[in-house]
C-alpha cells in the first residue's frame, strides 16, 4: 500500500470540469463516463495544495514573478529525471504549451510557409497552423501493428524551401511512443539541414512507463540544441492543468532572444501567482506521488489490455511508453469511424476522444484515459462488453 490513495472516486461534475461539463456540447448527451481530455481524477500531490493553500490562507495576492528557486526547480528536474543540462537564462514562462507552439509559428513562420506534423498525433498541431494560415503537410508515422516509427526517409522527401517547422510530439501523443536516441538524432540531422526548426512538445516526458528512459530532443546532439524550442510543463505529471504552469527551453541565444522579445512584448512571459508556486511545489516535493501514479497507470494499462483481451478480442491496446493515454485499434469491429464513435457514444454511454481527429490515420482507433481510479475503469470497459 502506497502513501497515495489512486482508488479514491472524487466528485468533479460541480467543479466547471471540462472533463464532466461539457459532454453535451462535446458529444451529444451528458450521461457520459468520461474518459477523453487529458487531465486525470486523481487528487493532485497534497504538497502542491499545501503550498497554494498556505499562499490562499496569507489573504493577499498581488503581483508576483519569478524567483531563483522557481528557475532552480526546473533545473533541477531536468537534471535529475532526465539528464539535461539546462541553464536559467534559457527558460521562459508561457501561458500554455499550444500556446506556445501559436507563439512560434508567428516568429518564425509566415503565412503560407509550411508546417510538418506526423499524424496521428495531437489535433492542436494541425489546428493551431492552419488557423495561422500555415500550410499543414503530413509524414506519417509507420505503424507495425504495435508500435510507431517515424518515417525519416519520407521527411526529407516532403520539405522544401517553404518548409519551416515541424512539430515533434515526444514522447508521442496519442501512440506513447517513447523515441529513441537514434530516431531523434536523425530527425535533428535532417531539420539541421535544412533549416526547419523543431518544437518539441515534452509534457509527457515525465510520465515514461516500465523503466524506459525519456530523451530530451535538445539533449541528442549539438544540432537538435542550436535548431529546436522545447515547450513543457509539470501539467500532466501533477494533474495541474488548470493552474497553466507551461515553460519553454531554448538553447540557441539568437532563437533564445527573438522568442523571449516575442514574449516580453505583450508580457506573455508573465505567470500567475499560483503558477509558479504549483510548479515549485511539483518539482521539489512531487517526485515520490509521480513515482507512485506511474505504477498505478502500469497496472492500469494490465487491466485494460488483460480485460479486452478476453472479452473483447476485437479491440487491441497499443501498448504506451508513457502517459495516461491509451490509444485502441479497434479496427477487427470492422465499423465506420461514425458507428464506431456511435458504439461509444449512444451504445457504450462512453466518451473517448475519436481517433480520427488524430489525422485520417486515426480512423479505426480511440483514444481512452485512464488517468482514473480502477474501479471507474472496469465498469466503463463492462459498459463496452455489454455493447458491442
Amino acid at each position: 500500500m502506497g502513501k497515495y490513495n489512486f482508488d479514491q472516486i472524487i466528485n468533479r461534475k460541480n467543479s466547471d470540469s471540462l472533463k464532466y461539463g461539457v459532454l453535451k456540447d462535446r458529444f451529444g448527451r451528458d450521461d457520459l463516463l468520461p474518459l477523453w481530455v487529458a487531465d486525470m481524477d486523481f487528487l493532485s500531490p497534497p504538497e502542491i495544495t499545501q503550498a497554494l493553500a498556505q499562499r490562499v490562507e496569507e489573504g493577499v495576492f498581488g503581483y508576483s514573478y519569478a524567483s531563483s528557486d522557481y528557475y532552480q526547480s526546473i533545473i533541477n528536474w531536468q537534471k535529475k529525471q532526465h539528464q539535461w543540462e539546462v541553464k536559467k537564462e534559457e527558460i521562459s514562462y508561457i501561458p500554455g504549451v499550444v500556446k506556445g507552439i501559436a507563439f512560434v509559428l508567428e516568429v518564425f513562420s509566415e503565412k503560407d510557409d509550411q508546417i510538418i506534423i506526423q499524424p496521428p498525433v495531437y489535433h492542436p498541431f494541425r489546428i493551431i497552423s492552419s488557423l495561422h494560415d500555415r500550410e499543414v503537410i503530413n509524414n506519417p508515422l509507420i505503424f507495425n501493428g504495435e508500435q510507431y516509427q517515424m518515417d525519416i526517409d519520407g521527411l526529407e522527401k516532403l520539405i522544401t524551401h517553404k518548409t519551416k517547422i515541424l512539430i515533434l510530439s515526444n514522447p508521442h501523443n496519442p501512440g506513447g511512443r517513447v523515441w529513441s536516441k537514434e530516431e531523434l538524432t536523425r530527425l535533428a540531422e535532417i531539420c539541421y539541414k535544412h533549416k526547419v526548426l523543431v518544437i518539441s512538445d515534452e509534457i509527457h516526458s515525465d510520465l515514461v512507463l516500465y523503466g524506459k528512459k525519456h530523451i530530451p530532443f535538445a539533449s541528442v546532439s549539438e544540432e537538435a540544441a542550436q535548431n529546436s524550442i522545447t515547450l513543457n510543463a509539470p501539467s500532466k505529471t501533477f494533474n495541474i492543468a488548470g493552474i497553466v504552469t507551461s515553460y519553454s527551453i531554448i538553447k540557441n541565444k539568437q532563437l533564445r532572444e527573438k522568442y523571449h522579445k516575442y514574449l516580453i512584448s505583450s508580457e506573455l512571459n508573465d505567470g500567475t501567482i499560483f503558477a509558479y508556486l504549483a510548479l515549485q511545489a511539483a518539482y521539489e516535493k512531487g517526485e515520490d506521488w509521480m513515482i507512485e501514479l506511474k505504477a498505478y497507470l502500469e497496472k492500469n494499462i494490465k487491466f485494460v489490455d488483460e480485460y479486452l483481451k478476453k472479452n473483447i478480442p476485437q479491440i487491441k491496446v497499443i501498448i504506451p511508453e508513457a502517459s495516461f493515454l491509451l490509444w485502441l485499434d479497434c479496427r477487427d469491429l470492422n465499423l465506420t469511424q461514425a458507428q464506431l464513435t456511435s458504439l461509444f457514444i449512444n451504445e457504450a454511454h462512453l466518451a473517448l476522444n475519436d481517433g480520427a481527429m488524430f489525422g485520417k490515420e486515426g480512423k479505426g482507433f480511440m483514444r481512452l484515459n485512464i488517468g482514473c481510479p480502477q474501479s471507474v475503469l472496469e465498469k466503463a470497459l463492462q459498459q463496452l462488453k455489454e455493447s458491442v
